[in-house]
């Protein structure tokens, strides 16, 4: 029979605890919050008034419920007032010790039936538990901050926890109108297991002078449509809150990922916490402001010299990638001369743009006569000589390095002096295409995101021979047809796809050891951080095989134990499973 749960207690009423009480009395359950002092619970007091406050304004709560709900929580310091409590969650700083102490004091206040619960985000939910006389009442119930606003609930089993423990308290998450997902205790859970890593590396990029701060976190935002970038995310959820995350994942992993980068507790050393102190990886107006006040990078991107003109752009290629440049450097005014193998495959290919040229026209968001001047900029030829006279040369074919090679000699022999030779390899080493001519200081990246047309985002990626006028140039060129350039060096995956393929690697991995379902890892990610797509989602639209040959590339770079390939990945893409483009990829789509 399902235990009713009336009334819950709340153990700590910070920002998370206060949250959860508000949560619970939204809901209609009488609340029994508890502090260490009168001072705690007036604070308290105030967070719970102040969100409903808001919540009142923005018309989420009428007045009457609002009264409702703040009737319904009781503050206390004595945790003896929670004797008669049916469920109690504990969210009182993130330290095993304190946390088994508490515990230990509730198992002998609480009726024998009553659940305790841990809103713990990283430590072991099971080590928590045996500090009372029923672990097998003992369960992890994560909820994310704000958490009035996240509907995340991760739902944490340990290897005692009784099946109708779980039962009852994945209705109850359902109740609050949460969504639960019921996983094994493991450090970081599903969530903060995958997002925590992608963090560490990110500040490796930043520490590294690899990229600036305003460069990786645009990078996300923009090449994946993450909500906020790793660097501002990391000053949002507090760095000391994220190295104790990472210390306890690299304790129970022993992955030297998940390990702290050591710029983390050189800035906690010197109390830069984020914005709860005010500064972080940004300054601030003040601790708490979501304000950034400071606009200066750490590190310049782009030298501010000379800039070469670009009037007439090449660009090398047919696909995709290719006629979307295409189609964006002519709306642009740029004259383009589109070079494929044959003077047919050409042709196909700006009637291809003309398609997308003429459906952009159709749904107002360009003029006929602007339309039509830009299919007229666009030149369709065969052979290499016809790009003697431009001041850019795009190359978007094949992710193969001997055809890009090949492409970048054939340009070196018919270029003009001074010309831009770019590639828009995503995982390639820029130098090899450079090493191709006798000319290396004209050799960029430019890595457009597909569709190029849409996507804002550019990587320029410079190499250790490019020349500095030309990174400027790149910049300048992105800024000029409308895209966002963000600048990195010449290694493998440069910003995006080097944040992005191992936390989709680390997702594969998490299904591959039975952690927990696709279906829930790709609704723990949507849901409790915001992200567009689940990982399985995303390697499904990306395609399996080209997730795992992006892999293997910063695998074999970087040679990093926690690079190389899920070893499942390797099996679907063997078996032909690629993803949408084949039917079958982690789901089947041969239904649809």
């Amino acid at each position: 029979m399902a235990r009713t749960i009336e009334t819950a207690g709340v153990v700590g009423l910070g920002t998370m605890g206060s949250g959860i009480a508000e949560v619970l009395a939204r809901s209609g359950i009488r609340v029994i919050g508890v502090e260490v002092d009168s001072a705690a619970v007036e604070r308290a007091r105030g967070h719970v008034e102040q969100s409903t406050a808001r919540a009142l304004t923005g018309g989420k709560l009428d007045e009457d419920d609002r009264a409702a709900l703040l009737a319904r929580i009781t503050y206390t310091t004595s945790l003896t007032d929670l004797a008669e409590a049916d469920l109690v969650i504990e969210a009182v700083p993130e330290s095993l010790d304190l946390k088994a102490e508490v515990f230990a004091q509730l198992d002998k206040i609480v009726g024998p039936d009553a659940v305790l619960a841990s809103n713990t985000s990283s430590l072991s939910v099971t080590e928590i538990g045996v500090h009372t006389s029923r672990p097998g009442k003992v369960v992890g119930m994560h909820f994310f901050n704000p958490a009035p606003v996240l509907r995340l609930v991760e739902i944490v089993r340990t290897v005692v926890t009784e099946p109708d423990v779980i039962a009852d308290v994945t209705g109850f998450a359902e109740r609050l109108g949460k969504t639960p997902v019921v996983i094994g205790d493991r450090a970081g859970f599903i969530a903060n297991a995958l997002l925590f890593g992608y963090l560490n590396h990110a500040v490796r990029m930043f520490e590294q002078r690899y990229a600036t701060r305003e460069d990786l976190d645009a990078a996300m935002r923009l090449g994946c449509g993450y909500p906020m970038g790793p660097l501002a995310l990391l000053d949002l959820i507090g760095l000391d809150t994220a190295y104790e995350i990472l210390e306890s994942m690299y304790r129970q992993s022993r992955n030297r990922l998940h390990a702290p980068a050591p710029l983390l507790k050189q800035m906690i050393t010197a109390g830069l916490l984020g914005r709860k102190s005010g500064r972080g990886f940004y300054t601030y107006e003040g601790p708490d402001s979501p304000v950034v006040v400071d606009s200066a990078p750490g590190v310049a991107p782009v030298d501010p010299g000379e800039v070469r003109a670009v009037r007439a752009v090449g660009v090398i290629g047919t696909g995709t990638m290719a006629t979307g440049i295409a189609e964006v450097f002519a709306k642009r005014g740029y004259d383009v001369v589109l070079r494929a193998r044959t003077t047919e495959k050409a042709e196909a290919a700006v009637a291809r743009i003309a398609k997308s040229v003429n459906r952009a026209v159709s749904k107002g968001k360009l003029s006929e006569a602007d339309g039509a001047a830009a299919l007229a900029r666009i030149t369709p030829v065969a052979g290499f000589d016809a790009l003697s006279d431009v001041d850019l040369v795009v190359e978007a074919v094949a992710e193969d390095l001997a055809v890009k090679q090949e492409v970048f000699a054939a340009l070196d022999a018919v270029a003009k002096p001074g010309a831009i030779l770019a590639t828009t390899t995503s995982s390639l080493p820029v130098i090899e295409c450079a090493a191709a001519t006798e000319r290396p200081g004209d050799v960029v990246g430019l890595h457009f995101f597909n569709p190029a047309p849409v996507m804002k985002l550019v990587e320029v990626v410079r190499t250790i021979a490019t020349a500095p006028d030309v990174v400027a140039t790149a910049h300048a060129v992105c800024a000029a047809i409308g895209k966002h350039p963000v600048h990195c060096g010449d290694r493998a995956g440069f910003i995006v796809n080097a944040l992005l393929f191992p936390y989709l690697n680390d997702a594969v991995k998490m299904l591959e050891a039975h952690y927990a379902q696709a279906a829930d890892i790709d609704t723990a990610m949507k849901v409790g951080c915001g992200l567009p797509m689940g990982p399985f989602e995303l390697l499904d639209v990306v395609g399996l095989d080209v997730s795992l040959a992006i892999q293997r590339t910063l695998f074999n770079e970087f040679r990093e134990e926690g690079f190389a390939p899920a070893p499942l990945l390797e099996h679907l893409v063997t078996a032909g499973r690629l993803g949408r483009k084949t039917g079958k990829g982690f789901a089947d789509y041969t239904a649809q």
